[in-house]
């Protein structure tokens, strides 16, 4: 890993910046029609860190906003549960509106009838975080390898893309890699100025990063990129990816490492899955499988997640995209929005293992 130079040790191998929500979800019900819900503790930023911990058995962390009310106590329980050392900036509730830890409402969908996602983030203490909320050098204290953090949480409000780069440059001096997974929402970033914004805000980040996770779209929307006009025969065909990767680069002289999933959705239970990724000026790209998805949101995060896990590992690049792109894989095949899986499958399926019952 000629230009990643990871740190052997610390006391955290990865720290995520991030929003913490709660998702709920009434299974292939649509909301319209849901009698009940399971609750799933979820964001974007934390679901590596847990998978980190949960998954591969790595000591990592998480610094987002927590609210002492009883949602938060839910929330924060969770986090306990998948091994993550919280570091939080605690808000009180008022009893009636806020602030709150954020709402994310999800069906699963069913066969033709895709998810329908949409949230209530009102009043959400997440995006009330800004720069001088968190004390880095205490969280950095024993040594930190790896420092994440996402586009989602840059979208929330003015002060949490302010705050990503604060931690992003915190832990540059305290000698981690740093990576930013683009995330593009437009819903979040539609509301206080779109694609322009978002840019703009994205841009000051990726200044700051090594690694950088995101599939074309998010690229193109995400760092303004302008589209290829590669006519990608599907999209399972990294090429115009890796094309795009050349223009970023350029931009972003400073990463040094580019990786997404690649996702063909055949219908909301069956999707093709490969993943890739660009380091050091060479590409890689996994195998690809068929999925039966029961339940497809964090397997983005779960490729990133198993990715990381590679290249902290000190595993090949190619075994990091491997390894990456079996824990997505298996994330889909579990509700929730974090791990269920062990390692040991997720090695043997990375190895080109089989659905096999396992005696």
């Amino acid at each position: 890993m000629s230009g990643l130079n990871i740190k052997k040790e610390g006391a955290l191998d990865l720290v995520s910046l991030g929003a913490l929500v709660h998702r709920l979800d009434p299974g292939i019900i649509p909301f319209r029609k849901a009698t009940s819900c399971s609750i799933h503790v979820s964001g974007g930023e934390f679901n590596v860190a847990a998978n980190l911990s949960d998954c591969f058995g790595m000591k990592t962390g998480i610094a987002s906003a927590m609210v002492n009310y009883p949602v938060g106590e839910l929330i924060a329980e969770r986090v306990r549960a998948m091994g993550v050392k919280p570091f939080y900036k605690h808000f009180k509730h008022n009893g009636v509106n806020g602030p709150n830890m954020a709402t994310v409402f999800s069906d699963q969908g069913h066969g033709v009838r895709p998810p329908v996602v949409f949230y209530n983030r009102s009043n959400e203490a997440g995006a009330q975080l800004k720069s001088g909320d968190f004390n880095w050098s205490e969280i950095f204290a024993g040594g930190v390898r790896w420092f994440h953090s996402g586009g989602i949480f840059a979208a929330l409000s003015e002060t949490t893309g302010q705050l990503i780069i604060e931690g992003m440059k915190a832990a540059k001096k305290a000698g981690a890699v740093t990576s930013f997974d683009l995330n593009y929402r437009a819903k979040l970033w539609n509301i206080w100025g779109g694609e322009k914004k978002a840019a703009e805000v994205i841009h000051g980040i990726v200044e700051n990063v090594d690694v950088l996770v995101g599939n074309e779209e998010d690229l193109q929307k995400g760092l303004g990129m302008p589209g290829q006009d590669v006519e990608s025969k599907s999209d399972l065909d990294p090429t115009a990816f890796f094309k795009m990767i050349e223009a970023v680069v350029k931009k972003y002289p400073n990463v040094k490492a580019v990786a997404t999933t690649l996702r063909e959705v055949h219908s909301t239970n069956r999707h093709s899955w490969a993943a890739v990724a660009w380091i050091d000026g060479k590409t890689f790209v996994s195998p690809t499988c068929e999925l039966d998805v029961v339940d497809r949101v964090g397997g983005g995060d779960g490729y990133a997640a198993g990715f990381f896990y590679g290249l902290l590992s000190g595993e090949t690049p190619e075994n990091a995209v491997r390894l990456g792109w079996a824990h997505g894989a298996m994330l889909t095949t579990t509700p929730g929005d974090t791990t269920m899986v062990t390692v040991d499958q997720v090695r043997a399926f990375a190895q080109g293992g089989s659905a096999r019952i396992q005696r």
